[in-house]
């Protein structure tokens, strides 16, 4: 099994508080432009690795989206951490971070990467587009780990059994794309996220039925959200300025 990889990822679950939408639409437009030019320099200071949005199908009270901002080390999360609070932008924000390194044992080495949007020389992130969720992606972020106390469970044979069933899932409804983050330390939401994107719901929900299927799910915990894309096209801009 692969130790986690030496990239800090960000998980952060962000929106805005219910004050943003009081302002008049050109004192928003100001605050937006001044906030993307602060984490684009940001970005290249620090050299972003990847920045991957999410828009829940329904918010959780001032969380409307999910982030996944790869950098190569703790200076860079710790400086796009900071900026991203900073006034005025950051007086409307909600933010809620967790740090993360990826996990990528053998035993899952068949999840699917999807490959990252193209991007037309010369795009420039600075011009901030019309903002959308992409409607073609349908994703599970699920969040979990073992309960504490779960030593009873903590087995070879059901770690086999629990891969052999996520698999079947994977190949029987066409998983798009795979990836799991491990916590930098101890969390009462577990130890893992995984971004999972299926062709349909179907596929969303095959894969909730295996993880909660007893015995297996007794000693393991689970938060499951769906969402879609948040604007994938405009944010693979922002990693691919590392090009030059």
């Amino acid at each position: 099994m692969s130790e986690p990889g030496e990239n800090v990822i960000i998980l952060f679950r962000g929106g805005r508080l219910p004050e943003w939408h009081q302002l008049d639409e050109t004192r928003r437009t100001d605050y937006e432009r001044r906030h993307v030019d602060l984490m684009l320099s940001v970005a290249d200071r620090h050299g972003l690795i990847g920045i991957h949005g999410y828009r829940l199908l329904g918010p959780r009270g001032n969380w409307e989206r999910f982030w996944t901002i790869e950098f190569p080390d703790l200076a860079g999360a710790e400086a796009w951490m900071m900026a991203e609070a900073e006034p005025p932008y950051g007086r409307y924000g909600y933010y809620d971070y967790t740090l993360a390194r990826r996990w990528q044992p053998e035993c899952l080495d068949w999840l699917p990467c999807k490959a990252e949007p193209p991007v037309p020389p010369g795009t420039d992130p600075h011009i901030i587009p019309a903002l959308s969720a992409d409607p073609s992606s349908i994703v599970l972020l699920a969040f979990g780990g073992r309960h504490r106390g779960a030593d009873a469970y903590d087995s070879d044979e059901q770690d086999e059994e629990r891969w052999r069933r996520m698999r079947k899932v994977g190949r029987d409804f066409s998983l798009n794309h795979g990836e799991v983050f491990q916590l930098m330390g101890a969390s009462d939401r577990g130890e893992f996220a995984w971004i999972l994107e299926f062709p349909g719901f179907a596929g969303i929900e095959a894969w909730i039925d295996a993880e909660t299927a007893p015995p297996l799910a007794a000693g393991q915990r689970h938060d499951f959200h769906v969402a879609r894309r948040w604007a994938p096209e405009y944010f693979a801009t922002w990693a691919a300025r590392r090009g030059g």
